[in-house]
């Protein structure tokens, strides 16, 4: 299981996070990243990856 965070204050609401997942775990709320199907995340971190402001962060719980 994984805790996926948001940093709102660092997501420039791109959306790339929300394209490269394969689980569907982020969507565009307010213009800014949400995870709203944390639960589904399989910790790959592909969002870290291309998400430009390091706003993202996977953890292991």
């Amino acid at each position: 299981m994984f805790k996926v965070t948001v940093d709102k204050e660092k997501c420039a609401g791109c959306g790339e996070c929300v394209d490269v997942c394969p689980v569907d775990v982020y969507e565009l709320v307010d213009g800014k990243a949400e995870p709203v199907n944390a639960d589904d995340c399989l910790g790959c971190e592909s969002c870290v990856e291309v998400c430009e402001n390091g706003a993202i962060t996977v953890e292991e719980i």
